[in-house]
């Protein structure tokens, strides 16, 4: 899986390069052309302007996409090339710890199989993001295409004659030289990269394009900082040039509304310029969620639910009404046969409405005596002994009846 992974990685990374590449060529010559057609609109009668902006917007989004998923491929390839050190190392400790012994410790060799499980499993994620990278790509790719159908090569080649095309380093070279004067400006707040501490990590509004060229040109030109920084209402801005940068200095509300109705004409622009904060409700929502790349936190929900009585007034229904006549009658039949009737009542004890009495008794205590010496007697136990019951050789029986109980004084 690591060679694999080094093999990959250089390979994806190239292949978004060359996107890249195709990208900004295509950008510099659409922004050629527009310039070229604001100088002379009688040159290219034949052309839209329309779709020249909107295939210049669609270029600068597919670089926009690109560069996301060159900075992911460059971050992949980071943690592998960490992901092979660790590697290395654990299996180094390994080899160490079991070397040509026969038996080892499990407490000692288990933490290092974990370990390894760990990176390699980490490899395997790391081969799954750059499958979907190598997708992502591959099917934006069909986004770059449609350029060629709308303006093929030879099209743009003819139509370019004559024209210089500039590519964005050109004109940011071109720029460095020049930067704002602050003095000429009182009430306003003027940032430069070298007097300024971390000047790379400021958020730039407008994705860094110059704030003048979108509402007046039309054109997605790249800011110079080196210019002038300009910040008004705590968010910064950068120019493509120093007579741009004083003319949005003069008014920048202003141009900043003209940058939202033409966001309004282009809608591609509301993401492509980052406008959040002018058009609330198309914000993703995993956007959304992070606080640094929305200058507004999303509204907070929750679930919630309210109770109401079903009569808040006390109910005014007559039970007894009755709208049948029959009914009526049949009530009135009933009251007059009860008249006739003779009642028996009876009443019992849970119903004789008296109140129930308790009675409590105290029980007598056991007393007993008990005498000094205890006596005792011993009747004579009577014993009658009866002979000539059994018979003898007489036909006759003779019965003598012999008393052996002994006397009571003889006990």
């Amino acid at each position: 899986v690591p060679a694999i992974l080094n093999e990959a990685i250089p390979s994806a990374t190239q292949t978004i390069d060359e996107g890249l590449n195709t990208c900004h060529m295509l950008a510099h010559k659409y922004t050629a052309l527009l310039e070229s057609m604001q100088e002379d609109p009688h040159r290219y009668m034949q052309l839209s302007t329309f779709k020249l902006r909107e295939a210049l917007f669609n270029v600068r989004q597919y670089e926009a996409f690109l560069c996301i998923l060159l900075s992911d491929a460059i971050t992949s390839a980071q943690e592998v090339e960490s992901l092979n050190v660790q590697f290395a190392a654990t299996m180094m400790q390994l080899k160490n710890t079991v070397q040509d012994k026969i038996s080892i410790d499990s407490r000692e060799v288990f933490p290092l199989f974990l370990e390894l499980s760990k990176l390699w499993t980490s490899f395997q994620d790391e081969v799954v993001l750059l499958s979907f990278l190598t997708n992502m790509t591959n099917n934006l790719q069909e986004y770059l295409e449609i350029q060629s159908e709308l303006f093929p090569e030879e099209v743009l080649t003819s139509l370019l004659k004559g024209v210089t095309v500039k590519s964005d380093e050109e004109r940011i070279r071109e720029t460095m030289e020049t930067r704002v004067t602050v003095s000429d400006f009182k009430n306003q707040e003027w940032l430069f990269p070298e007097t300024t501490d971390n000047s790379d990590q400021l958020l730039i509004q407008y994705h860094s394009f110059c704030a003048y060229a979108i509402g007046v040109k039309g054109l997605t030109l790249p800011g110079n900082p080196a210019i002038g920084i300009l910040k008004h209402k705590g968010k910064c801005y950068v120019f493509s040039s120093k007579e741009a940068a004083y003319a949005f200095a003069q008014d920048p509300d202003k141009f900043i509304q003209l940058n939202v109705e033409k966001a309004k004409e282009y809608a591609e622009l509301i993401q492509l310029l980052e406008l959040h904060q002018e058009f609330e409700h198309l914000v993703p929502h995993a956007q959304a969620r992070i606080a640094d790349k929305c200058l507004r936190k999303p509204t907070e929900k929750c679930d919630s639910s309210t109770q109401t009585d079903t009569h808040i007034l006390p109910p005014t229904i007559v039970r007894s009404y009755e709208w049948n006549e029959w009914e009526l009658r049949r009530k009135a039949i009933k009251l007059a046969n009860l008249r006739r009737k003779v009642t028996h009542s009876m009443q019992t004890d849970l119903s004789h409405m008296k109140r129930e009495n308790f009675t409590q008794v105290y029980l007598l205590k056991v007393v007993s005596t008990q005498t000094k010496r205890d006596n005792s007697s011993n009747v004579p136990k009577p014993q009658i002994f009866l002979k000539g019951l059994r018979g003898g050789s007489s036909p006759t029986t003779h019965m003598v009846k012999v008393d052996l109980t002994r006397a009571v004084d003889e006990t």
